[in-house]
């Protein structure tokens, strides 16, 4: 597997946004004007953060996992926060202007810098940015044509879960959710991400197993590769039971026996108690993210979303967070502050041969993304009606 895929700088000819904002290419750095902040000013005392469940606590949820508390202390900066359950409804979210920060995936980053709701980061005003492990810095997912549009916040691989009752053996590839032999066991206690990007999942399980489709890059379909996707995605319809975007939901089905098996975060392992449930990385790879701190080019509190997104570097509240939810900190310094010594190794942090292994989300583009000029790729908009004709 060629390491492009996962690091090194990005140049695409041109950004746009179709009506659905959707990225279909990108700019030079002639046409594209950059506005970054040069230096900071005072505080403005709050600032509004869009993020996944789990990154931004304040102890509300449990007194002993608060890392806002000591940013608000240390900068003047009282946080607001909103989660989001997938990257769709962060987007719209996002639109709103409501915040100053958004946590953005590789399947939103892409599209928050086409349409403008992102802007650049100048990173000398992040300190603690230089800690940051190389391979996480300048990726195809928030860097174009060389301009930082975020910094990395911590990376992880979308796993399969299962419960090991009802499996003769621990299942070690994805055809425990594709291959319809397996699938019949699990009828209708089957489940799976409820996003366009999932048919990613589906296509890296091609490119694995059906060779002759000459899939190279799961974000990288062209028709007749989307279609094979789709056709197994819908063949895995008539087993599932639930689509989950909301994490609670899918802690609840795997602890009432609702679901057996499916794709799922680490975070969601780790709070369900029903002690037969285990996930593993299929021998196939995944898909991941590495999500990145994003600023709003909508902000009203820039020097307090620049205080945010410095903090949230440093080793400690970066050790808390990725930790808490479960994925791999961004930098050396920050697995010397986790409080299990083993996390960073359980999470293959800094690992780039396991990092090999996966495909972080891209937003898929009608300019090839594996490389290809003789085809026109798919793009998001075609994924998302492709993903409600799947659903039905």
């Amino acid at each position: 597997m060629k390491p492009t895929h996962w690091r090194g700088r990005v140049t695409m000819a041109c950004l746009s946004v179709l009506a659905v904002s959707v990225l279909a290419g990108c700019g030079s750095d002639e046409d594209k004007e950059t506005d970054a902040v040069e230096e900071l000013g005072e505080m403005e005392g709050q600032v509004s953060i869009l993020a996944w469940p789990g990154y931004v606590e304040d102890g509300s949820n449990d007194p002993k996992v608060d890392w806002v508390t000591a940013f608000e202390k240390d900068t003047g900066c009282e946080v607001t926060s909103k989660v989001y359950g997938t990257s769709d409804e962060a987007l719209n979210l996002a639109k709103t202007g409501d915040y100053d920060v958004i946590a953005a995936s590789g399947d939103l980053s892409l599209r928050l810098i086409a349409s403008d709701e992102a802007q650049e980061v100048n990173t000398d005003l992040v300190p603690n940015y230089e800690n940051v492990f190389d391979f996480l810095k300048d990726s195809e997912w928030n860097t174009v044509d060389g301009v930082n549009y975020g910094v990395p916040h911590g990376y992880g691989a979308n796993l399969l879960m299962y419960n090991e009752k009802n499996f003769d053996s621990a299942p070690t590839s994805w055809g425990a959710v594709f291959d319809t032999e397996e699938l019949e066991r699990n009828k209708g206690k089957v489940t799976a991400y409820d996003s366009p990007i999932y048919i990613a999942d589906a296509a890296l399980y091609l490119m694995k197993t059906q060779p002759d489709l000459g899939i190279e890059n799961p974000y990288a379909l062209d028709e007749e590769q989307l279609d094979a996707a789709v056709a197994l995605l819908k063949e895995q319809r008539k087993y599932v039971g639930e689509y989950w975007s909301d994490y609670l939901k899918e802690i609840q089905a795997f602890e009432t026996g609702d679901s057996v098996v499916g794709t799922t975060w680490q975070v969601i392992k780790n709070n369900i108690k029903n002690a037969d449930v285990q996930v593993t990385l299929p021998t196939e790879g995944a898909t991941a993210w590495n999500d990145t701190w994003m600023l709003s080019s909508q902000s009203e509190n820039p020097n307090c979303a620049y205080a945010w997104m410095d903090y949230i570097l440093t080793p400690k509240a970066n050790a808390q967070a990725t930790e808490y939810f479960g994925e791999a900190p961004n930098s050396p310094a920050a697995c010397e502050e986790t409080a299990d010594p083993n996390h960073c190794e359980t999470f293959h942090a800094g690992d780039e041969e396991y990092a090999e292994q996966l495909w972080f989300w891209r937003t898929p583009i009608k300019e090839c993304l594996d490389g290809r000029t003789d085809v026109e790729c798919t793009d998001y908009a075609q994924w998302t009606q492709a993903w409600t004709e799947i659903k039905g």
